[in-house]
């Protein structure tokens, strides 16, 4: 990787600035102050300093958040808080999005990378990759309504929804929904049309991936390598 691609990757402000950071020697690699912008940087073998500080690049940051209610799932907005404003300054330089989104005042698992291989294989419709709901209903789910979710429900625009697994508790209020589309409103429009109405939603489940529970709303943490492997093998 270049060295001026190095610096700007790491956050370390806009192509002048880089280059005037190199030509302070800000950046001394195996023991050598580096200054040309197109120096080639090995970032997997080489010893990388940055003002004086070791540094261990990585390419991509995988992030499990737990969406609060009132902020929107999109990186920017002239209006509205997003998820991104809720990220320390270390982890916006790697400029990372929502896999997915999330309505506004849903809650729960969402998935934040930079990585948008592995963002377009779990939202591709093509693989299929299960998203689970929980539910919370204003009225008491019926066993008709049931039987119209696992079988496909049709909406109010005419599109019929794909068989999902809809599964109640014993408070009959909240149930277990799993879709493998996504639609706009998708959840919220398919209990309208089995006549009931969503109070809350919060998702738990995206394919491998399940939402932490040590995580409150608001709070975000690293995916493992092994969490992230498993979510490539979907």
């Amino acid at each position: 990787m270049r060295a001026d691609k190095l610096l700007s990757h790491l956050g370390h402000g806009s192509r002048r600035e880089v280059k005037r950071f190199l030509r302070q020697g800000a950046l001394v690699v195996n023991g050598e102050t580096v200054k040309d912008p197109k120096t080639h940087v090995d970032t997997e073998n080489q010893e990388i300093e940055l003002f004086g500080e070791k540094v261990t690049y990585r390419e991509y940051i995988y992030l499990l958040m737990n969406k609060p209610s009132g902020v929107i799932s999109a990186t920017e907005d002239a209006e509205e808080d997003t998820i991104i404003d809720i990220l320390e300054p270390e982890d916006v330089i790697f400029a990372p999005f929502p896999v997915g989104r999330l309505d506004k005042d849903t809650t729960g698992l969402l998935l934040l990378t930079n990585d948008g291989k592995l963002a377009h294989q779990l939202t591709s419709p093509k693989r299929k990759v299960d998203k689970e709901y929980r539910v919370t209903l204003s009225e008491p789910i019926t066993e008709e309504a049931l039987r119209k979710l696992r079988e496909g429900v049709l909406l109010e625009d005419g599109y019929k929804t794909k068989p999902a697994k809809a599964v109640s508790t014993e408070s009959n209020n909240i149930i277990f929904l799993t879709i493998q589309e996504g639609k706009y409103h998708q959840v919220k429009r398919m209990m309208a049309a089995c006549g009931n109405h969503v109070e809350e939603l919060e998702r738990v489940r995206m394919g491998t991936l399940y939402l932490d529970d040590d995580l409150s709303p608001g709070e975000y943490r690293e995916l493992t390598e092994k969490e992230v492997q498993r979510l490539s093998e979907n």
